[in-house]
């Protein structure tokens, strides 16, 4: 029995110290096990979230003084490193709050001004958290600003550019090219892996300002939407729950759910008007 356990420990005939030497890698980080999230930070994030959607201008102060009125005490460095792990910040104009990756060209805002009259014109995306019962998954949609629809989207248990660039990829063999795609300056979607899909169709690339989480608006309100119709309804057990359950949702909100800024409209009827009609059948 020894021996098996000594045959099973030895995966490397260099010691670990040797190697981290060799790849210039911290001894600290190669004995690292992920811990998994606590349940009661995962019942905190789930609040702090609802609270964001509904007041997405608080910071962790007032983020504090909420939870307190709502009987949780809890101390404002432990709501920091939660919303940390939730990729969230309050919405108020600021310095740097999306930090492109290092080396990552970051492109001009093209949308101000521009009078956004059909669809294809511009796409938009963005990433977004999603609570379930035990633990969280990262969402992101890729959506025609003016028809509001939906036109991919996908989940990951982590904030990869691949899942991105699945999506777009997606998007675009479905959809055809639009003239325009906006985005934050997050690293996922000012790295090359995503912007070179953008490039390689001639599509212009457009950038939100620091801080200004009003030019990407609608995608704002998609979450909010998502959040409140879906996720924290539902409970989604497991990722293969969550997926099924908003391939389910994002069918509604494409086909059924009418916007009033669309004059009462589904994005499916905005997005496959006549001059889109091959695309609907």
């Amino acid at each position: 029995m020894n021996e098996r356990r000594a045959k099973i420990h030895i995966v490397h005939e260099l010691p670990r110290t040797r190697r981290c030497e060799l790849l210039d890698v911290a001894r600290s980080s190669a004995y690292y096990q992920p811990e998994l999230v606590a349940a009661q930070d995962l019942a905190l994030m789930r609040l702090i979230d609802e609270i964001h959607l509904q007041y997405p201008f608080y910071g962790s102060r007032r983020l504090r003084n909420e939870l307190e009125d709502r009987g949780h005490t809890v101390n404002r460095k432990r709501i920091q490193r939660l919303m940390r792990k939730m990729d969230l910040t309050a919405l108020y104009p600021r310095r740097r709050t999306s930090q492109p990756g290092k080396g990552h060209k970051v492109y001009p805002y093209l949308l101000r001004h521009l009078s956004i009259e059909r669809a294809n014109q511009v796409w938009a995306t963005d990433i977004t958290y999603c609570p379930m019962a035990k633990g969280f998954m990262c969402l992101i949609a890729i959506i025609d600003w003016h028809s509001r629809r939906v036109l991919s989207w996908r989940v990951a248990n982590t904030l990869d550019t691949s899942f991105c660039v699945e999506a777009l990829e997606e998007a675009l063999q479905r959809f055809g090219t639009p003239e325009i795609f906006n985005t934050d300056q997050g690293a996922q979607f000012t790295s090359e892996a995503f912007t070179d899909v953008l490039k390689d169709k001639g599509v212009a690339i457009s950038m939100d300002g620091k801080g200004r989480w009003v030019d990407n608006v609608f995608v704002e309100r998609l979450w909010r939407s998502v959040q409140y119709e879906d996720l924290y309804l539902r409970a989604y057990e497991t990722p293969a729950e969550l997926r099924r359950g908003l391939g389910q949702y994002f069918e509604f909100y494409n086909s059924r759910r009418r916007h009033s800024a669309l004059d009462r409209r589904t994005p499916d009827a905005v997005y496959y008007e006549p001059v889109h009609a091959n695309l609907a059948a």
